[in-house]
């Protein structure tokens, strides 16, 4: 029976969770995703996870912190004067922002407190610092050919 290697493209069945249950995000009532294991674009421990899973085998996997999203970075998270804002914008708690930087980066933002004459906005990832816990069921292999 096939396993999961490096490089293979799969397609899974997924549910994320934090350590107290709650769901942040789930394929259930979705297409699995799909993509290929070593181009960087899942968390590096959720790779790992699969790795020689075979077809239809399913199985939870726990994610520490710095398999995830890592730890916080406080120097993501700054207070901004409501006079920078846009005059039209009312900011809440919980609203996302995107910044662009001088280099026309993106950077989205997400506001954690607002106050009196300022509100404080956080770059980190909204699962930075927490450990994850994914069901995982792989529903296809492709083998990716290697050409010399």
């Amino acid at each position: 029976m096939s396993q999961v290697k490096e490089n293979n493209t799969v397609k899974v069945n997924y549910t994320g969770k934090l350590s107290d249950g709650q769901v942040f995000d789930t394929s259930e009532g979705k297409e699995p995703i799909e993509f290929t294991l070593g181009q960087g674009r899942l968390i590096p421990g959720f790779e790992k996870g699969l790795i020689d899973m075979e077809l239809n085998e399913k199985k939870t996997i726990t994610i520490v912190k710095e398999e995830a999203y890592g730890e916080v970075n406080n120097d993501l998270i700054q207070e901004v004067k409501k006079t920078e804002l846009p005059q039209d914008m009312t900011p809440e708690v919980g609203m996302g922002l995107v910044s662009k930087s001088p280099d026309g980066q993106e950077m989205n933002l997400m506001v954690v407190e607002v106050r009196d004459e300022s509100i404080v906005i956080d770059g980190n990832h909204p699962l930075a610092g927490k450990d994850l816990i994914f069901d995982l069921e792989v529903v296809e292999i492709k083998e990716t050919e290697v050409t010399e």
